[in-house]
């Protein structure tokens, strides 16, 4: 089933106040914080919103609807979001726009040689970046005409979430340490963290990441990680 498909059957001529009404956007994403973020931008710009949280669950969300835009975060539980673009690049018919998502910059050449046709830095806060973003990518046909982001308000996403996210990965953490765990734990918190502006959470995932990558001893690092996890978890009070 075509979302777009569905929605053209409707009123949905786009509004400088809401350039984007008419667009159902599906979010790859596994931070519940992150997604939020992107969920409030939706809502404010006339976007409908749909999430998988792995690439498992994009499949097969996209067995049976088809999205205008779909953004995918570089680093999921269960593989990289460059292999879902790359698919969805050759696929025919092609999904309008494709883009990559991630905190780490250094995925954005990885995410276009996929095929995506941009790239969006976490945290995204500015609605006017996100609405531009999208914007400038529309196939002419479902592009506004005349129509361009004005809003430039910060989106703040409900703390709730980053207690939700804080939950998921300690529940990760519980499971086997082994490098693959403790490689997506450590890219996860870097991440999330610095989107929530918990800097001493990042600083702690980004140790246990380099020790990861350097062969260096990890152990110290992890015990840290699983540590202000779990208290972040006891105060549930937002960072």
């Amino acid at each position: 089933m075509d979302d777009s498909g569905l929605l053209a059957t409707t009123t949905v001529t786009p509004t400088a106040t809401r350039p984007l009404l008419g667009q159902t956007i599906l979010v790859v994403e596994d931070s519940c914080y992150a997604c939020d973020a992107i969920r409030l931008m939706c809502l404010h710009s006339g976007a409908r919103i749909r999430r998988a949280d792995c690439l498992k669950s994009a499949r097969r969300h996209l067995q049976i609807y088809r999205p205008s835009v779909i953004l995918i975060d570089m680093g999921l539980p269960d593989g990289c979001g460059a292999d879902l673009i790359s698919e969805l690049a050759e696929a025919t018919p092609r999904i309008g726009v494709i883009m990559g998502l991630s905190g780490d910059d250094t995925y954005e050449n990885r995410a276009r040689a996929a095929g995506a046709d941009g790239f969006l830095s976490k945290p995204i806060k500015s609605m006017s970046y996100f609405q531009k973003s999208i914007l400038e990518r529309l196939p002419e046909d479902r592009r506004p005409s005349g129509l361009h982001a004005i809003r430039d308000e910060v989106i703040e996403p409900d703390p709730m979430a980053y207690q939700d996210d804080m939950a998921h990965i300690a529940d990760v953490l519980t499971g086997p340490n082994d490098h693959h765990t403790l490689g997506y734990a450590a890219q996860f918190l870097q991440g999330v963290a610095r989107e929530a502006g918990d800097n001493p959470l990042a600083e702690a995932a980004r140790k246990l990441a380099w020790s990861r990558a350097n062969g260096a001893p990890f152990t110290v690092h992890a015990a840290q990680v699983a540590g202000m996890v779990q208290s972040r978890l006891e105060q549930r009070e937002a960072i």
